[in-house]
């Protein structure tokens, strides 16, 4: 049978992307975007900025950014190396599409991709200024398409076995002139670069209600792709990657420890039981963590590092985590 011998899971937010010299910068976006509170309750930047943590200044000046982002691309090149070094035959991406491929007219809850492989495009058009188009073109092909392999085989498989208790969307194929979202992107363009792993697609809709899967149901998921993983005929060694998180736009240690004390203690109830109203906008994309560390709860934590970068004075950036199991 084949195993499931690495888990990892890592943020993918556009200050990974960013040169440290633009992390100031990302105030000029956070200014003009809808927010959330830690409870989950709409505000605007300027009700965020009478919430925010006394001491925010601390946390944003040149010497506490330049740290975070140090960590922070240490961390990137650590999971590579993990990656690389895994003699892995196909890894399983479990990620989020904001929009870049589905919308309000079909948004599956869950969909597994099963094309032979799946496309990259760069980036076109981008209603921003050119600091933060860059930092967004880095999830994507620089000059010209590219196609990446999918293993097609075990992707058929999965969806014959988690078909049991799982009814799920499928694709083979993606719109003309589109390509894989950002959450894919960066793992094939900051963790892979160059490499021509196969990769099976796991898209879940964490972001956009009426029908985000619940904490528990993607826990369950997890569980399922690996039992599914395992009854694979084969020797093939087979990872499982969540991309996204964890709390953000409004930075949130509290939620973020909960989660990561659940993945220490393989706490599958406490992931199960974060709340949902918590899980809403960048946020949400926890719940690709949950799926994968039901996948991964035979597997021993190796490492993980949080970095709670703060970006503006009203606590707004990324609570970024990278962490690998084996």
């Amino acid at each position: 049978m084949a195993h499931l011998v690495l888990g990892i899971g890592t943020s993918h937010t556009p200050m990974l992307n960013a040169p440290l010299a633009d992390w100031p910068r990302f105030i000029e976006r956070d200014r003009m975007r809808p927010h959330l509170s830690k409870e989950g309750r709409p505000v605007n930047y300027d009700q965020l900025l009478q919430l925010a943590p006394p001491g925010m200044d601390r946390e944003l000046t040149p010497q506490v950014f330049a740290d975070k982002h140090q960590r922070a691309m240490a961390q990137i090149e650590r999971l590579s190396a993990v990656l690389r070094s895994a003699r892995l035959d196909t890894l399983v991406v479990v990620g989020d599409d904001q929009k870049e491929l589905y919308d309000d007219a079909n948004m599956p809850a869950v969909l597994l991709y099963r094309g032979d492989s799946i496309r990259n495009v760069p980036l076109k058009s981008y209603p921003g200024p050119d600091w933060a188009r860059n930092a967004s073109a880095r999830y994507y092909e620089r000059d010209v398409a590219r196609d990446y392999p999918v293993d097609a085989k075990l992707a058929e498989h999965l969806i014959s076995s988690l078909m049991e208790d799982f009814d799920l969307s499928v694709a083979d194929s993606l719109a003309e002139g589109h390509g894989e979202g950002h959450a894919f992107g960066f793992v094939h363009n900051r963790l892979l670069p160059g490499a021509t792993l196969p990769v099976v697609p796991v898209f879940l809709n964490t972001y956009f209600p009426p029908n985000q899967p619940t904490p528990g149901r993607c826990y369950r998921l997890g569980q399922a792709i690996r039992k599914a993983v395992e009854s694979y005929p084969g020797t093939q060694r087979v990872g499982v990657l969540a991309s996204g998180g964890l709390s953000h736009f409004t930075v949130d240690p509290g939620l973020d420890g909960r989660v990561i004390r659940a993945l220490r203690e393989k706490d599958a109830a406490a992931l199960a039981a974060l709340p949902r109203e918590q899980l809403n906008s960048g946020s949400s994309e926890i719940r690709n963590w949950i799926c994968m560390a039901g996948a991964v709860e035979h597997l021993t934590l190796r490492g993980i590092e949080y970095i709670p970068a703060y970006r503006t004075p009203a606590g707004t950036g990324t609570g970024m985590c990278f962490a690998d199991w084996s």
